[in-house]
């Protein structure tokens, strides 16, 4: 009986190779280094990067898959599921998500993706005191509604799917927000109001009084200060909104870059030569940043959330608070029908659909005689795994990076 591992590798990625061999370095070097740009370190990073580290470890356990018809096996590994940070868990957990959006909670309305950004000079507040992303959330919401007010003359409730993103297309701090919008809301009477025009500019002065309004309250910036932001031609806040669809695979799809990770595996590389890190953020080579080693582990880990911090919010239609009143209600408001045939109930999507969406490859055929493979058992007891693996000769270690440039031996 033959037996194969099979299981991607994360050991082999560029952002694998770096955290192994010089997160320890980053860790000891932080205060020295790091500490007064990016803040006091955070236990949740070393929490979120020591588990990345053990993700498709085999010696943190795995399954037994056998193929009934040839009797072949192959051992698949648990994965680490961090939030946000581990691309292929994140990855999975994205699809996930996007099918559970469109399966049990986007209204069948046009939708829009607005995006918020906020000013250079504010996003310190918000790198400082993470908090605030979720009240900067709530100025998002209220400037929306306003603005939905305004064009109908109505309070109107729109469905809100809010994403928070804390990075730029350079690793950079850069708080902004990703909303998925219906396109208008439902009134008091519980009847259904189209707002079919987005107006980015009444969108973005409603949206900076809003949070100018907060820091002023937070004591972060003074009425002066808020006042003379507002009075300038570019205030530094803006609003996109172009982005349109009118079916729910366009909203999922939508939603699925939304919610995309901090950094793409493919566009990392090394300069071999001299020790660094490359990512590219654009089409052309040009549009690349190089850092070293442990600059790269800064800017990366900066960006994870903080324990219990919730990146993903809805509001309005699509809070719990809405959805529970009316499954208690039982009654569904009229709405704007979006034209596309109604699809029958379906079961949320197990590990084998999501590996085959994610990978495109399907984990439970077996590659030899292509029949029907099943999970057999479940190795978490530690004798019984590093027996397995030395029978197997199984090993898990990454090849260290490129020597790192000289002004990083320093350190």
């Amino acid at each position: 009986m033959a037996t194969i591992y099979k299981q991607r590798h994360p050991e082999t990625t560029v952002l694998y190779r770096v955290l192994a061999t010089h997160f320890d370095t980053f860790l000891t070097q932080y205060e020295t280094l790091f500490q007064r740009q990016y803040g006091y370190f955070r236990p949740v990073v070393r929490e979120v990067v020591e588990r990345y580290l053990d993700c498709a470890n085999p010696m943190c356990g795995f399954a037994r898959v056998r193929c009934p018809e040839c009797g072949g096996e192959y051992l698949v590994t648990f994965s680490c599921k961090t939030r946000h940070f581990c691309p292929s868990c994140h990855a999975k957990r994205r699809e996930a998500w996007s099918i559970w959006l469109g399966r049990h909670l986007l209204l069948r309305v046009p939708h829009r993706q607005v995006v918020f950004t906020i000013p250079k000079m504010v996003r310190p507040f918000f790198r400082y005191s993470r908090g605030l992303l979720s009240d900067l959330c709530l100025c998002a919401v209220r400037a929306t509604r306003k603005y939905m007010e305004i064009r109908t003359d109505r309070d109107l409730m729109p469905g809100v799917v809010a994403v928070i993103q804390t990075f730029g297309n350079r690793l950079n701090f850069h708080p902004h927000l990703h909303f998925l919008v219906t396109e208008g809301g439902t009134s008091r009477d519980g009847d259904f109001y189209p707002v079919p025009i987005f107006n980015d500019a009444a969108i973005t002065r409603l949206f900076a009084h809003e949070v100018l309004a907060l820091l002023v309250a937070r004591d972060l910036v003074s009425t002066e200060i808020a006042d003379k932001i507002l009075s300038w031609h570019h205030t530094g806040f803006g609003v996109h909104s172009k982005v349109r669809t009118t079916t729910r695979e366009e909203t999922q799809r939508v939603a699925r870059y939304m919610a995309k990770p901090i950094l793409a595996l493919k566009r990392l590389a090394f300069d071999e030569a001299r020790g660094k890190v490359i990512y590219r953020y654009g089409k052309t080579d040009d549009d690349h940043i190089e850092m070293d080693y442990l600059e790269f582990i800064a800017r990366v880990t900066a960006h994870i959330p903080d324990k219990g911090q919730v990146m993903i919010r809805y509001y309005g239609l699509y809070s719990n608070a809405h959805r529970g009143k009316e499954r208690k209600r039982a009654k569904t408001g009229p709405l704007l029908p979006i034209v596309e045939p109604p699809s029958a109930p379906i079961t949320s999507p197990g590990w084998r659909e999501l590996i085959k969406k994610v990978y495109e490859v399907d984990p439970l055929v077996c590659p030899a005689c292509g029949s029907e493979m099943k999970p057999i058992a479940f190795i978490t007891n530690y004798e019984v795994i590093d027996q397995i693996i030395h029978h197997l000769g199984i090993t898990f270690r990454t090849s260290r990076p490129p020597p790192p440039h000289q002004q990083e031996e320093l350190y």
